[in-house]
Formats: C-alpha cells, structure tokens, sequence
C-alpha cells in the first residue's frame, strides 16, 4: 500500500484536519541576545490523522475537542490565494534584496544581534550583513521574507515535513502552527493554497487572514496553557 503523503484539510468552521502521519512537535521561542531560538516543548502525541484546534477555544491544546460549535466560530478564509512571487514586495538592499509579502505571525527570528533582516538587506554590502540577513529571512516561519541575490538565486532554508506548535513565553501568549517542509494546506472550497516551504497558521482563532497567522494571538493575549 502506498503511504499516504501528509495534507492539512480545512474545515469549513471547524478544525485543521492533518493526515498522513505528519510528525508533530512544539516548539517555544526563547530570547538569545538580540535574536531568538527554539527550544524542544511538550512531547505531543503521534498519529496517522489528528485535528487541530483552530477556533482558540479548546480545552485539549493543540487538538480540537469541538469547541468551534459552542463557540459559534467563524473560520471564513480570507486570505490571498496569489502566489507569493507575485504579492510580495521586492525591497531592494545594497548587496541583497528581500522579497517581503507582509504576514508577519510576529516570532521574531527577522531579528539578529547585528539588526533586523531589513537593516541588514540595507548595508548587505557588507559580506558579514550579507550572511545575516539571508539568515535573518530564512529564519523567518510565516515565509514573509525571501532573501534573493542580485543574479536572481533564491535563498530558501531546507525543512523536513513537519508541524510545529509554538508558545512564546515572552509575550505570555500561545503562537501559531508552524507548518514545515511544503505541506499541501487544502482550503475549505477545495482548492489548495500555494504550496510553500514554511506559513504559520492561525490556532487563537482572531487572525484576519485566516488560515494563516496574523499575530492576533499577541493582542488578544492568546494562551492556551492559561486559558481564560
């Protein structure tokens, strides 16, 4: 039997319903200097299919436990279907440039010791600036930013198939899902999104760009280890 490939399938006003055995983790973002690293989080369980809460209200984080019906949840799409290339913005650096479509799940990771990726797309003339700021747009989980050199060649970090839950402890909030490797995300309609190395997905249920992660969840102090 061929081994099914794993899919996220969105359900209208319900959960994110993930098959084929697509590993999951959590991950918690932790200061480091001026910048941001992950640390290993809970141990979640491993299944062939599982859902994902996508409302915000479940009692059983990450997992869906059908809060979504009590809760009336609205979990309408409203995000771009463009392909990236297309709705970014091309910022132009001095040895770099920055391709930049604005979702931001606010993670942080645009941030280094020497400055943030635009900065350092800026002064990218500099050989160290340049290394940064292809890190700083590779470490980038919503995809937002794409470092591309001046010859055209795209910088892109090499991701496993994964999903990833992630807390950020500093902000005392719950994150988004970061989802690695290309995983197909099917919309409600059926068709599916642009197929990209790494997006994070709204879970606190506020994002006005459903499914994706807007950083809703910070305002809205989203926690789903504290919940109100």
């Amino acid at each position: 039997m061929q081994k099914e490939e794993p899919r996220i399938r969105i359900l209208k006003d319900g959960p994110y319903i993930v098959s084929g055995s697509a590993p999951l983790s959590e991950k918690v973002i932790v200061p480091k200097g001026d910048g941001y690293v992950y640390e290993e989080g809970r141990t979640l369980p491993q299944k062939a299919t599982y859902s994902l809460c996508r409302c915000g209200k479940t009692k059983t984080p990450p997992f869906c436990d059908g809060a979504h019906i009590a809760s009336h949840f609205d979990g309408t799409e409203t995000a771009c279907k463009t392909d990236y290339n297309v709705r970014a913005a091309r910022i132009v650096g001095s040895g770099i440039d920055l391709l930049d479509d604005g979702r931001c799940a606010f993670a942080r990771f645009c941030h280094r010791d020497s400055g943030d990726a635009w900065e350092l797309a800026e002064d990218s003339e500099s050989e160290f600036h340049h290394a940064e700021a292809v890190i700083a747009a590779n470490e980038c989980p919503a995809g937002r930013l794409t470092a591309v050199e001046k010859d055209g060649t795209v910088h892109e970090p090499e991701y496993s198939l994964a999903i990833e839950i992630l807390q950020d402890p500093e902000e005392h909030v719950s994150g988004g899902i970061f989802v690695k490797g290309g995983i197909p995300i099917e919309s409600v309609d059926g068709s599916v999104y642009e197929i990209r190395n790494r997006v994070v997905l709204c879970r606190c249920g506020f994002s006005g760009n459903k499914p994706f992660c807007d950083s809703r969840h910070v305002s809205e102090e989203y926690d789903d280890r504290n919940p109100t």
